[in-house]
């Protein structure tokens, strides 16, 4: 047990250290290419997300990590919604593209997440055994916001995944799944990526200003 503790979590972020499961690091490599076909903007990240979040719903129930868990199968249903509207949510239903969240919808989303912490962080005092009910929660409730602001090309969808994937680091290391905590590292930088591609793809479409009159 000391031997094993001393490990460096590197090492068991590569799949070095004993103990690493296929599902974990299928979990891994899964996710990480289809966030990157995210950052790309390839409509192929939708089916392959589907298939990480059926991965992810057995080993987040294998860990106790309920809330998680249940936020994969939200996620097979916006991977659904997400798909269609990138293919036929634009104009004339054409493809949908990067613009800024409105207004009125952050609000609304940041009101959701406020209270969609406390609601599943009370159920999971009250009907689990979960000993994070209140991170397990807020990380869901801000990947709840976070998913469906990308399956709607809002920009802003990279900032609040940067959020989610802070805490969920944390949580996992926590939870021992260094592995997949290595996975979310390796999303910050492919958020930060996204960002970066999806802020020149909105500036590059939006119209030339006009000259201003002398």
């Amino acid at each position: 047990m000391v031997a094993a503790a001393a490990v460096p979590c590197a090492a068991r972020v590569f799949g070095i250290a004993s103990g690493m499961s296929p599902l974990e690091i299928l979990g891994f490599v899964t996710g990480a290419l289809c966030v990157w076909l995210l950052v790309r903007q390839n409509i192929w990240n939708w089916p392959l997300g589907l298939v990480n979040n059926a991965l992810f719903i057995v080993l987040f129930y294998r860990n106790g990590l309920y809330a998680d868990m249940g936020l994969q199968g939200f996620y097979i249903a916006i991977g659904v919604y997400g798909w269609w509207n990138w293919l036929h949510g634009g104009r004339d239903h054409g493809t949908v593209r990067v613009s800024r969240t409105p207004a009125a919808w952050a609000a609304g989303l940041g009101a959701g997440v406020l209270g969609g912490t406390f609601l599943l962080s009370f159920l999971l005092r009250r009907y689990t055994n979960s000993n994070v009910p209140l991170l397990d929660s807020l990380i869901t409730a801000l990947s709840l916001a976070a998913q469906f602001m990308m399956a709607r090309k809002w920009l802003e969808n990279w900032l609040v995944w940067l959020l989610a994937n802070c805490l969920s680091i944390g949580l996992l290391i926590f939870k021992g799944l260094y592995l997949t905590s290595g996975l979310y590292a390796v999303y910050q930088v492919l958020c930060i990526m996204g960002w970066v591609e999806w802020w020149k793809v909105h500036r590059a479409a939006k119209p030339p200003r006009a000259p201003s009159e002398a």
